[in-house]
């Protein structure tokens, strides 16, 4: 609300204004302007011109409130008040940091020896990209190109989520620990501050009690879809500037200077950006299916919002689009760029029976019996459990006559029905055909992974926990404090079987002494590559720790990351580059143990990829899975190797020397 609004708008005209599910405040201080409720907020959409409009309630200090407005000292009331705000604020804060860390725990106890129980290739994935940031800042390395990996093709860093936004900032740490630090600390943050973001955003600007804005908080930032992707994807649990996005988009709807807003909203839009791309997409559609669903209920509305809501928007696309422009042309159409994500992916989508189910790294979770209810552990996307799926409904009955309440229902099933998949499933049985089949291919959306849009049905049930609280705070039984006692006890009962437990973590082999002491340097020049044994791939990523240790300081070939099929710019996606015979070879006997009978047509082929990698060196940890199989195996194609410290080492420079 504008100070001009507050003033306007005095207790009487907003009784007036009110409707039947309104109420208003009648609890505010002595000398202090009366605000309306906010149990039944409205979006920002109603503006003064509106003849409808209620006026948003944010919770903000407001020139009226403070008296500043003519250079007076603010009231000792108000600095108090202001004093036991931020004295929340700070407690809040820590109550989210505490449980961010209580989630990583294992992790912190050894951030290089330790990785998720199930999936070890995104954490590899994500510290090589923080390396490659170090490099960016140092070395003024290309941002969206690499050769580090996957040489000679490379790969197209735009069309990976390179993390930039999170990796620059986060350098001097990488530095000075690794990126493995780096890596547990973004998920810490990625949790924390994607809570508090949310908390500050719904204390300002949606509900006036602090437990309302805590627990729709606590839950957006610690809701089991979030905890399911901590362990992996600390791009996708790095949420926080989302919440000041959506408060942008609809603050455009009522901005009397829509160009300046817009290009504030070009800002916070460039920079998600640069932290996950899906996510800053399925924000907008959620704003955008949120705004029509308001629309639809009050068409009136939209003749006060469109000309704010336009022009903002056209300039918030224009500086957007110029700062992103370059970005996103190296993403579509530079080296090894892709179009689409593989079939197998596209297919990923939650059984209906996940929304009622605990997540697996929640107190009440149970992974054996979620084995079917997602495509994989990572992407836990719904299980809220029966008790907060049954909550989330009450409390859309209990508050359907407000506006904003239904229209987030609206948008939360929406996105709930679309997060089902091409397939619609109840316990892993196929019922029907679902409406993303008729999506799947569209520009932009054949680049996501569906269930991932349950990720926005948990932020619609987290804004609906913070509007329920705040409106049973609201009430003025003869009993208040009995009132509040089930209040809480309803909270306990519904987020208690989704506490969030810490992440469960296995060992891992750590990176080996020689190349921590740098004895690669003697062999690898910086035209040449080392190439690990067996060679990194999407299920052997250990490579990718080896070079991320070294701040990338030696290329290798192949790794995890998506790249068109056969490594044709405009291909659809894969994982992984062009296929190795000799990388799959050594991958199923590293997974076996089984020696294959090699012949002179095998060993030519190895000799030519490992001149197409210009290898340098082969390296074999001696505490490698099956590694006398191994061992054995590289030994039938290029001869005897030697043990250096604790790895294996072949020098087939004089083989793969092309001048020779």
């Amino acid at each position: 609300m504008t100070p001009a609004e507050s003033r306007a708008l005095s207790a009487p005209h907003r009784e007036a204004a009110a409707g039947p599910d309104e109420t208003v405040s009648q609890h505010t201080p002595a000398g202090a302007p009366a605000r309306a409720s906010v149990a039944t907020v409205e979006p920002a959409l109603a503006g003064p011109a509106t003849p409808t409009a209620v006026p948003t309630a944010a919770p903000t200090i407001t020139p009226d409130e403070t008296g500043a407005d003519d250079g007076a000292e603010a009231p000792a009331g108000t600095r108090r008040r202001l004093w036991t705000r931020r004295r929340q604020d700070l407690a809040v804060g820590a109550l989210f940091l505490l449980a961010a860390v209580w989630v990583t725990s294992r992790i912190w106890l050894d951030p290089a020896g330790r990785a998720a129980s199930l999936y070890t290739g995104d954490p590899a994935q994500v510290q090589f990209f923080l390396a490659h940031s170090v490099r960016v800042v140092l070395h003024g390395e290309y941002p969206f190109y690499t050769e580090q990996f996957n040489y000679p093709d490379g790969v197209n860093l735009m069309a990976n989520t390179a993390v930039l936004a999170l990796g620059i900032p986060m350098v001097p740490v990488t530095l000075l620990f690794g990126p493995a630090v780096s890596f547990v600390v973004l998920v810490t943050l990625g949790l924390a501050g994607t809570a508090m973001a949310w908390y500050v955003m719904l204390s300002r600007h949606l509900v006036r009690t602090p437990l309302a804005a805590a627990a729709g908080a606590w839950f957006c930032g610690f809701s089991p879809a979030m905890l399911s992707h901590a362990s992996w994807h600390p791009n996708i649990i790095s949420q926080f500037l989302l919440p000041f996005i959506v408060w942008r988009v609809l603050v455009l709807t009522r901005s009397r200077r829509p160009v300046r807003d817009g290009a504030l909203l070009a800002l916070l839009v460039t920079a998600q950006a640069f932290i996950n791309e899906e996510i800053l997409l399925f924000t907008a559609m959620a704003c955008g299916v949120f705004l029509l669903a308001v629309l639809a209920q009050e068409p009136a509305r939209w003749w006060a919002a469109w000309r704010p809501l336009a022009a903002g928007l056209a300039t918030c696309s224009l500086l957007a689009g110029a700062l992103l422009a370059y970005p996103l042309y190296v993403q579509f159409a530079g080296p090894m760029a892709y179009h689409g994500l593989s079939d197998a992916v596209q297919d990923y989508g939650n059984d209906i029976a996940a929304f009622f189910a605990p997540g697996s790294p929640t107190l009440g979770g149970n992974q054996r019996a979620n084995i079917n209810l997602a495509p994989n552990y990572s992407e836990e996307n719904a299980f809220f459990g029966w008790s907060l799926s049954l909550l989330a409904v009450g409390v859309v009955v209990w508050l359907r006559r407000n506006l904003v309440v239904r229209a987030l229902a609206a948008t939360g099933v929406f996105f709930a029905v679309l997060s089902l998949g091409e397939r619609v499933s109840w316990w892993d049985r196929e019922l029907v055909a679902g409406p993303w089949q008729w999506l799947v291919h569209l520009p932009l959306l054949d680049a996501v992974v569906p269930t991932r849009f349950g990720l926005i049905t948990s932020a619609v049930i987290g804004l609906l926990l913070a509007l329920a609280v705040e409106r049973a705070w609201a009430l003025r039984p003869a009993d208040r404090r009995t009132v509040r006692k089930l209040v809480v006890a309803g909270l306990a009962f519904a987020l208690l079987p989704i506490a969030p437990m810490p992440l469960r973590m296995v060992s891992r082999p750590p990176v080996p002494k020689f190349i921590t002491a740098d004895r690669w340097r003697a062999y690898v020049a910086p035209d040449q590559t080392l190439v690990p044994i067996p060679v990194p791939s999407m299920g052997n990523t250990h490579g990718m720790r080896w070079a991320a240790a070294t701040n990338l300081d030696f290329k290798i070939p192949g790794g995890y990351f998506l790249a068109p099929r056969n490594g044709n710019t405009g291909d659809p996606g894969r994982f992984g580059g062009r296929p190795s015979g000799v990388g799959q070879m050594l991958e199923e006997v590293a997974t076996t143990g089984r020696t294959p009978e090699l012949d002179d047509r095998q060993r030519r082929r190895f000799m030519d990829e490992l001149r197409h990698w210009r290898a340098a060196i082969l390296v074999l940890p001696v505490r490698q899975q099956n590694a006398e199989p191994l061992r054995r195996t590289v030994e039938e194609l290029v001869g005897p190797g030697r043990q250096e410290l604790d790895v294996w080492v072949w020098d087939v420079r004089t083989l793969t020397d092309r001048s020779v």
